[in-house]
């Protein structure tokens, strides 16, 4: 492959005049160009600035979707849920997300067929690390509120409902083993749920941990919902790797999080959806209210913890908005202190890290999977570039 421009995510520089020689599914070399006989055959992007395959850890690709429409997750069926999912799949990697982390269906277990139905090349899609669903308390911000008794819900939809360390042990045992990679615990009330609150803890650090210790015997790590400060050090207390959202963290909070290497997964773009969207379709109040509550200051926090150095990965909560523009995020990261390099490294080689397949994924180099995306215009210059992607490929296989 001719790429006239490379942006080498590990060294934060770019490369010219290179070549990418693939093999398979993954990457054999990146070397300046050289001649080549006429039976390898080339793909010229010689035009394009070529990045890793972008990553998205903060995705809900097995999911109904968001409206105004409490109960549309229940009138779903989870065979209707999982022919969303496939769309929303494609939608994803057309837009040059070649990697995605699911963290939570209300269907359980539809992220898991997903995964496989892509792994087994049945759908197009990214690759997926799911979470099988959400551990939370009954009534919680990982429960479907206000649409019914939530005892009389399907039994898919309360997979992971906990009350205590021991039933949350289990609810983490039974995700594992039904197929998820990771663990998604419900650490305070929630935005987009009824009855709940952002600023409230509602698993405790012992629930937590009893997760988190089930998780680490069979290899797994868990990330942890959290808007309010208190829960985030609840979380953090409870060895957490990675926090979603972070609305409200507080400067203690921060400190925490850099001091114990536990990444943050900030959601920046999709307030401004939510407020405009939402209110044109009528979502409901209490969201709404919830929504103007955090965005703000989310935002300024996202701010501080880039000041801090404290480690920060690509996540957009898509499925709350559509799936399919999740490059419109990098502006917002770009707008609030990070460099467009800082801003593509965590969607690239810092994602990466966090879902602990750096030696993989989230850069051009030999021997990782041949995941890549081109763009005509320099997004160095104008990070706004990767709103629009111009060619996709995963493992070796162009896609678009």
């Amino acid at each position: 492959m001719k790429a006239g421009r490379i942006v080498d995510v590990a060294a934060g520089k770019v490369l010219t005049g290179h070549c990418i020689t693939i093999a398979g599914e993954k990457i054999a070399a990146v070397e300046p160009c050289k001649a080549q006989p006429d039976s390898i055959r080339t793909i010229d992007w010689s035009t394009y600035t070529v990045l890793p395959g972008l990553m998205d850890l903060h995705t809900h690709l097995a999911d109904a979707g968001q409206s105004a429409d409490l109960a549309l997750p229940l009138k779903t069926s989870p065979a209707a849920t999982a022919l969303i999912g496939a769309k929303n799949a494609r939608d994803t990697l057309m837009a040059g997300f070649t990697t995605v982390r699911d963290v939570g269906t209300y269907r359980g277990l539809t992220d898991v067929a997903l995964k496989d139905a892509i792994n087994m090349g049945r759908v197009p899609g990214p690759r997926m690390f799911v979470a099988g669903g959400y551990i939370t308390k009954p009534g919680g911000g990982g429960e479907l509120n206000g649409v019914t008794d939530n005892e009389k819900l399907p039994e898919d939809m309360r997979y992971g409902v906990s009350v205590g360390p021991e039933q949350a042990a289990t609810n983490a045992e039974y995700f594992i083993e039904e197929g998820a990679d990771f663990l998604k615990l419900i650490a305070t009330g929630a935005v987009l749920a009824i009855g709940t609150e952002p600023g409230e803890p509602e698993l405790s650090v012992e629930e937590m941990k009893a997760a988190v210790d089930t998780a680490s015997k069979r290899g797994v790590y868990v990330t942890a919902h959290a808007h309010g400060a208190q829960g985030i050090k609840n979380a953090i207390a409870a060895g957490v790797r990675s926090i979603e959202h972070a609305s409200l963290i507080d400067d203690e909070a921060l400190k925490l999080a850099k001091a114990n290497g536990t990444w943050l997964v900030m959601d920046i773009y999709n307030g401004d959806y939510i407020d405009d969207i939402g209110t044109k379709e009528g979502w409901p109040e209490e969201y709404l209210r919830k929504n103007r509550e955090t965005t703000d200051v989310q935002r300024a926090g996202f701010a501080k913890a880039v000041k801090m150095g404290v480690k920060i990965a690509y996540g957009t909560d898509s499925g709350v908005y559509p799936h399919g523009v999740n490059g419109r995020q990098f502006a917002y990261m770009v707008r609030y202190g990070m460099t467009p390099m800082q801003a593509i490294q965590s969607a690239t080689i810092r994602a990466a890290k966090l879902l602990g397949k750096e030696h993989e994924l989230g850069s051009i180099a030999p021997g990782r999977f041949a995941d890549l995306v081109a763009v005509k215009d320099d997004p160095l210059a104008d990070i706004v570039a990767l709103e629009a992607i111009d060619h996709v490929m995963k493992g070796g296989e162009l896609i678009r």
